[in-house]
This record gives C-alpha cells, sequence and structure tokens, in this order.
C-alpha cells in the first residue's frame, strides 16, 4: 500500500468514523505494534521489528466495527482486532498496511441473569474488572487465567482460554453460552445463550480459538454461579513427577474435580516452594471449594489418594502461597533487555503419552546450546489426560543468537510433542508461531479450516498470518 494510499485510508476512515475513534499519531501506532509474544519483544530490542500499523479504530459500538469493516473489506484493507495485547504466540503482529481495530472502548457489562446464571458482556472489558463486577454481586465466572489483569473477555474467547481452576469449572468453551461477532462484510451475527442445542453444528465454536481471523467478536454471554461456600487446601510432596501424575490420574479418575491441582516437577518445586521441600521432591497443590459438605468430601478423597501413593503432606500453607503469587507475570522486556531467552510452551497428552512426552520435551530442549533450564508442571488435569506447562530459559554467548535460541527451542519441543502423541497447544492458542505445526496437529482437516476461512474471509484480510499456514 502507498503512502497516499495510507494517508486516504485514515482521512476516508476519520471523516465516516470521527477523528477521536481513528488514531494514528506515533504513540498509538508503537502501542499497537505487537502482543507480548517473546520474540517479538527479542526482535523490538534488536530492532528488527519495525513495522507499525497504518491506523487504529478504537470504535465505542458495534455499528463503528461494521463500518470499519465494511470500508476493509472494499478496499482489501488488512484487519487486526485487538484485546489487551496479551497473547503469547504473535497472533497480534499487523504491519504497515493492516488498521487495528482495537476493543477497549467497548467494555461494559450489559446484564447479570441471577435466575438463569449467565453474564453478558461486551469484548473490550478486562478480565479483573468483569470479575470484580461480578463478585459484587455474589457471583463468579471461575476463569482465573494468569493474565486476568492483563486480557480481556473477548480475547479469552478469541484465544480459546484455560484458567487456572479450570479443573473443575473447565475452560472458556465450557462458559460461553454466547456470542455476537461482525463477519468482514459488516454482518452481525448474534448466537443467543441455551444451556444446550441440538440444531445443527455449535457456530459459537468457529470463533472460539480462531484468533481474529474469521470476524471481530463484540460481545460474549457466559455462564455465572455463586460464589462459593467453602475453600478447603492441601499440599503433598512426591517422590518423582510420574508418581505426582498418578495422584491427579487417580484423583480425576473417581469423579473428584477440585479446581485446583497443580503438580510442579523438581526444579519447580524447588524454585516456588524451596522452603517446604526437600530434596527432589514434586509438589502438588489441591484446592477444593464449593457448598461445604461436597469440598470438606472432596478434600479428603485427595488427600487418601495421596497418601495411598507415599505422597507426604505438607499442609496449607503452600497453597495459600501460590494464591498470593499466582498472577504475578514476569517482565519479559527486562529479562531480554538483559540478554535472556525465556518462554513457556503448554501442551496436552492423554494418561497413555504424558510421562513420555514430559521426558521427551524437557530431553529435546535440554540439549539446546546455551540453555540455562527447562522445567514443567501440570496445571489442568482431566479424566483422559492433562498438560503440561513448560518454562525455558538460555542466555546465548552472543545476543544476537537470541531468536535463533528462541526458534531452537519452540521447534524441538513441538517436534517432540507431536512424536509422543500430543496436542501442540493447551491454552495460549496458535498465532504465528505454532503455526508450521498446524498441518501434523489436524492433518486433512487443516483443509476444512481453510474453506470455513475462504467462506467467511474471502479476501484473507483477517489477521492474514495467524492461525493458518499460508
Amino acid at each position: 500500500m502507498a503512502d497516499r494510499d495510507i494517508e486516504q485510508l485514515r482521512t476516508e476512515l476519520a471523516a465516516e468514523l470521527g477523528a477521536e475513534i481513528v488514531r494514528w499519531d506515533d504513540a498509538t501506532l508503537a502501542g499497537r505494534a505487537h502482543d507480548t509474544w517473546p520474540l517479538s519483544l527479542v526482535r523490538a530490542h534488536h530492532g528488527t521489528l519495525r513495522s507499525r500499523p497504518a491506523c487504529v479504530v478504537t470504535p465505542e459500538s458495534v455499528d463503528q466495527v461494521q463500518a470499519a469493516l465494511v470500508y476493509a473489506n472494499r478496499h482489501d484493507v488488512k484487519v487486526a482486532p485487538f484485546g489487551a495485547g496479551s497473547g503469547v504466540c504473535g497472533g497480534f503482529l499487523p504491519d504497515d498496511e493492516t488498521m487495528v481495530i482495537d476493543m477497549g472502548r467497548m467494555n461494559q457489562l450489559l446484564e447479570v441473569n441471577e435466575k438463569a446464571l449467565y453474564a453478558r458482556v461486551q469484548a473490550g472489558m478486562m478480565g479483573d474488572v468483569f470479575e470484580a463486577a461480578l463478585n459484587e454481586r455474589g457471583y463468579t465466572m471461575g476463569h482465573f487465567p494468569q493474565s486476568i489483569d492483563l486480557s480481556t473477555v473477548g480475547g479469552w474467547v478469541s484465544t480459546r482460554a484455560a484458567g487456572q481452576f479450570s479443573s473443575r469449572y473447565g475452560s472458556i468453551e465450557d462458559m460461553l453460552l454466547g456470542l455476537e461477532v461482525v463477519l468482514v462484510d459488516g454482518e452481525r451475527i448474534a448466537i443467543k445463550p441455551s444451556p444446550r442445542r441440538s440444531a445443527g453444528p455449535d457456530l459459537r465454536h468457529l470463533f472460539l480459538g480462531a484468533e481474529g481471523t474469521l470476524g471481530v467478536i463484540t460481545e460474549v454471554i457466559v455462564r455465572i454461579m455463586p460464589l462459593p461456600e467453602t475453600r478447603r487446601l492441601c499440599s503433598f510432596a512426591f517422590a518423582d513427577f510420574d508418581t505426582g501424575l498418578e495422584a491427579i490420574r487417580q484423583i480425576v479418575r473417581a469423579g473428584w474435580r477440585p479446581p485446583v491441582l497443580r503438580l510442579y516437577d523438581e526444579h519447580e518445586s524447588g524454585r516456588h516452594f524451596g522452603q517446604w521441600v526437600e530434596g527432589d521432591a514434586c509438589f502438588l497443590l489441591i484446592l477444593c471449594e464449593g457448598v461445604a459438605p461436597l469440598a470438606n468430601t472432596e478434600v479428603e478423597a485427595c488427600r487418601e489418594i495421596c497418601l495411598s501413593l507415599q505422597g507426604t503432606e505438607t499442609g496449607e500453607a503452600p497453597v495459600e502461597h501460590w494464591m498470593g503469587e499466582r498472577n504475578n507475570v514476569p517482565n519479559l522486556a527486562d529479562l531480554v533487555a538483559r540478554g535472556f531467552v525465556v518462554d513457556t510452551i503448554e501442551v496436552t497428552a492423554d494418561w497413555s503419552n504424558i510421562t513420555e512426552l514430559y521426558s521427551a520435551v524437557i530431553a529435546a530442549v535440554a540439549s539446546v546450546e546455551s540453555l540455562l533450564v527447562v522445567s514443567g508442571h501440570s496445571s489442568h488435569s482431566y479424566a483422559q489426560g492433562t498438560n503440561i506447562y513448560f518454562t525455558f530459559v538460555a542466555q546465548p554467548d552472543d545476543p544476537g543468537d537470541a531468536e535463533k535460541v528462541y526458534l531452537e527451542c519452540w521447534k524441538r519441543a513441538m517436534d517432540a510433542t507431536v512424536r509422543c502423541n500430543g496436542s501442540i497447544s493447551h491454552h495460549h492458542g496458535v498465532g504465528r508461531l505454532r503455526v508450521p505445526w498446524m498441518r501434523q496437529e489436524h492433518g486433512q482437516g487443516i483443509e476444512v479450516l481453510r474453506a470455513v476461512k475462504r467462506a467467511l474471509d474471502p479476501k484473507g484480510i483477517l489477521n492474514p498470518g495467524a492461525l493458518l499456514p499460508e
């Protein structure tokens, strides 16, 4: 797009939507140049990430979202929806020919239906603000991603997020009852809330995890529930990671669903819970809540299983410690500036494959030159399997090798995951980072996703480069 065309885009949109809605000053463009993908932070630090969007549209209404998309579709302008920029896989990376639609002004809680237990909220509302508003009325969504203070409700849907209490309350796909989305041609689609329906394919799942490639989510309707009556905590140290995983497997197999079942390997146990852990023990945190009879029975059942596997009980204090620290997100930009290469990789597998997957990923990433540590923990579990949330830290001798080292760590982890029949993402989505492994994840099903993309976005202007291989 020529400079003249960019200026025309800016002035025409400003004339149609209002000068306060369409911005292109340096500060605005710099603030909407990328998300929190560590590789973008590395590139920005080394001066290799220079592109900025053409303009930023900050709509206050669905009508303005529709108008912006109609204009973009008519003039073949690329569009990148923006929530709060907390994505860590490069789902948001606009170039200088892209219009950003920033949903931050559409941030209102529209309805709380206390009888049907749902809330209707605009997509740009911040997660912590939404949860606090529910709490004031005596309710919770039960969705607590570590980024709750940094992410939007619409972003949760767009990336198919999972929260820290998901083992009981489910992930975003379990909580989403309905939504409103604007398609690339300006058409507004509203999916009404329902406890269940059997009227053909579930259209909600077209947009769950689509990362802005199929439409712009403007409103969501989510399940809520009364705040829990009571909460019970306990923790255990196990001789090794495999035994801790077996404890989780037996707990969920029996039908118990503690909101928090977090197992740390020996590296992370020592790092986070050193005052309670001795040697190479692996630490399991358990939190049960709800009505008192259920929570009390559940925690005792979990305790019995852990003790039967020679777990050593270590009390409530470690869980309380985790609760106080759980939303402290590291300052990645500071670590990058100090020469470190850091990221997390969350994958999943069934119980038949998870121990092999854990060992394979640890071994693969550990062999990367300049790696300092790779570790993992399980944080979301199901009757069929669990996830492992890996963390790696490297420090190349040559700072110019940071990007190469980063990508090599990811390649080895993804390749090992695929070899062990795991899924390449549990809750951070795909972005641009995981695109090379999407065909291995979906097989021939990738062509179905391509067909959906062509049908809903025939010109391919919605967040190009994200989610799907070119």
